[in-house]
């Protein structure tokens, strides 16, 4: 099976359970990040990431209300672990640096806190919070950390139950030209 069948084949699985305490599923949380990237300008390796960025969410075995009941996922970790091997770090960083982007955008910008709904507030908590200025530091550094903060707006908006988006199979082609 190729990465994009598997990949498919995980959105078709398991796309259609509840997106962590939000009004979408998984499959159109994720699908409309994606939509959002488009029309902000993305090239396709953002578009890809964020399409792909809560893909640690399709292979875990945790249930939906993990944060519910103390337990931080590391989603972005398991997503990134299984997409590494076939996308290039355009891809994959800021996928694996979006839940670090929050607890950035928390701390660099108080506003953003606002913006952030009972889900996503929760799982903070348990990401570890608002960074602190060395990590701030040290994230500021890094070479995806601002792919990651606008993934991570994307993200927080791709919650719009009435949202109509493009189908994952019209995705297939970048995602097939991002493979390596």
């Amino acid at each position: 099976m190729s990465p994009v069948d598997e990949i498919f084949s995980r959105f078709t699985a398991a796309g259609d359970e509840r997106y962590i305490g939000e009004p979408v599923t998984v499959a159109q949380h994720m699908l409309q990040a994606a939509a959002f990237a488009e029309h902000d300008g993305a090239g396709d390796e953002l578009i890809a990431a964020a399409l792909l960025h809560d893909y640690g969410h399709l292979v875990t075995d945790l249930p939906e209300d993990s944060a519910e009941r103390g337990i931080d996922t590391r989603h972005e970790e398991l997503g990134f672990a299984f997409l590494e091997r076939w996308f290039p770090a355009a891809v994959t960083e800021p996928i694996r640096l979006h839940v670090a982007a929050k607890r950035y955008l928390v701390a660099v910008d108080p506003a953003y806190r606002e913006e952030l709904s009972p889900a996503s507030l929760l799982s903070l908590d348990l990401q570890g919070g608002p960074m602190s200025d060395e990590e701030i530091e040290d994230f500021e550094a890094l070479p995806h950390a601002s792919a990651a903060c606008r993934l991570r707006r994307w993200d927080d908006a791709g919650k719009d139950p009435d949202m109509t988006v493009r189908p994952l199979e019209s995705y297939r082609g970048l995602l097939d030209s991002l493979v390596g």
